[in-house]
């Protein structure tokens, strides 16, 4: 079974940074696609980061590409987001995806959260001053 745990959450101020972490078991970390997504409350699901385990492709929403980097620690298992400039609308409960296989980007250029079948419990940021 496909264990995904999260940490790094926490309360920042605007402009600061945070960096997640998800630890993937490693039945699926070698070859499948890994994303963050996040929710808001009273929002919908928005994807933030994704990534191929087996390959060097990297896939980022709209609002948060230039600020937010997601990497990969394949020693360890690990899959990061480095989270920097941030801001209040980027508070939200930040999920771990995995799929086994490749990422499938639709048109707008993120892979749909129904592609992942397994998911942490999150991580809450806040951003707030």
């Amino acid at each position: 079974q496909v264990q995904l745990v999260e940490s790094g959450g926490g309360s920042v101020q605007p402009g600061g940074s945070l960096r997640l972490s998800c630890e993937v078991s490693p039945s699926i970390y070698s070859r499948g696609c890994m994303a963050w997504f996040r929710q808001a409350p009273g929002k919908e699901r928005e994807g933030v980061a994704a990534l191929y385990t087996g390959g060097i492709s990297k896939y980022y929403g709209d609002s948060v590409k230039e600020r937010f980097t997601i990497s990969q620690d394949n020693a360890r298992n690990l899959i990061y987001l480095q989270m920097n400039s941030l801001k209040p609308e980027d508070t939200a409960m930040y999920y771990c995806a995995a799929e086994n296989g490749v990422c499938w980007p639709r048109s707008n250029g993120f892979p749909e959260s129904t592609d992942f079948d397994s998911w942490g419990t999150g991580t809450q940021v806040t951003v707030s001053s």
